[in-house]
């Protein structure tokens, strides 16, 4: 296996046999002129946290529209076989639908939002592009869970994501509680690079998204973070919007209630951080869950 020599790693992982903690190298919020809706306490408490919630965020007039087209997406999902159309790991029920903001025009439109471009140049002080857009299902009773993990692990690792330079959007289409599997953060855990251990397999992409093998961190170092900070369950009403670091140890429960949860994830990362080839020497992941334009 040939590894990515034409960037410096600095956040190695999946290359040793133990795991490590290293220290971030990066900003959480870069310096910037760029106004928006985001006081100075927000950015204060999200370079602190490594999340920011917000809740409301949207109209109710929009929130209504999203959840219009978010059932048609359910309903129009449900049987089809493409590849952006992911399932759940022991059912046929839609888990998740990627490269909305690229297939479905009222998608398009809410990551193009002027509120929500502007926050996010706030915090990542540049012009920024969509590197990964998905809707996330987790229907009522059967519902899985998404395990503990960094994003940027992994869009380091598989997708050549050369710096923490990117933030996530998890935008509430129906109401989160705290009882049906809505996000969960380790706040301050951005600080802290986990390298997880094992080798990436070939297209591992086809599986991790249903259910996250590699890329997940150690029992020992997900212990010591949360130690440090907690857990904590930014879950709001349909029309809040987390944005959270790239770095942030996240994951949600299971869903064993009736009520489903459905959240829009928008990934935007910085124009001056573009994608390099994948640090693991494998190809890189389909466009539609690593843009490379």
């Amino acid at each position: 296996m040939q590894t990515n020599n034409a960037v410096k790693d600095v956040y190695p992982s999946r290359v040793a046999d133990q795991p490590q903690i290293l220290k971030r190298q990066d900003p959480v919020v870069y310096p910037n002129d760029y106004d928006g809706p985001l006081s100075k306490d927000d950015l204060n408490g999200y370079e602190k946290d490594g999340y920011l919630f917000m809740d409301p965020f949207f109209t109710p007039d929009e929130v209504a529209e999203l959840q219009k087209e978010l059932h048609k997406l359910l309903t129009e999902s449900r049987g089809l076989k493409k590849p952006e159309v992911i399932l759940e790991p022991e059912s046929e029920e839609v888990r998740s639908v990627f490269a909305v903001h690229r297939d479905n025009e009222v998608f398009k439109a809410l990551s193009n939002h002027p509120k929500l471009q502007a926050a996010v140049k706030q915090i990542l002080g540049s012009e920024v592009y969509i590197h990964q857009s998905r809707i996330n299902f987790k229907p009522g009773f059967r519902g899985k869970e998404f395990q503990w993990h960094s994003d940027f692990e992994t869009w380091h690792v598989e997708d050549g994501m050369p710096r923490m330079r990117a933030l996530s959007c998890s935008i509430a289409l129906s109401d989160n509680y705290p009882f049906n599997g809505p996000l969960m953060v380790i706040p301050g855990s951005h600080k802290h690079f986990i390298a997880c251990v094992g080798r990436t397999p070939d297209k591992n992409y086809e599986n991790s998204l249903r259910r996250q093998e590699y890329g997940v961190p150690d029992q020992e170092s997900l212990t010591w973070l949360v130690k440090e900070s907690g857990i904590e369950q930014p879950a709001g009403k349909a029309g809040s919007i987390v944005f959270f670091d790239c770095n942030i140890m996240h994951g949600s429960n299971s869903n064993i209630t009736p009520y489903p949860r459905s959240n829009a994830f928008y990934v935007f990362n910085s124009v001056e951080n573009k994608l390099t080839e994948p640090f693991s020497g494998l190809p890189p992941r389909p466009a539609y869950i690593a843009t490379r334009d």
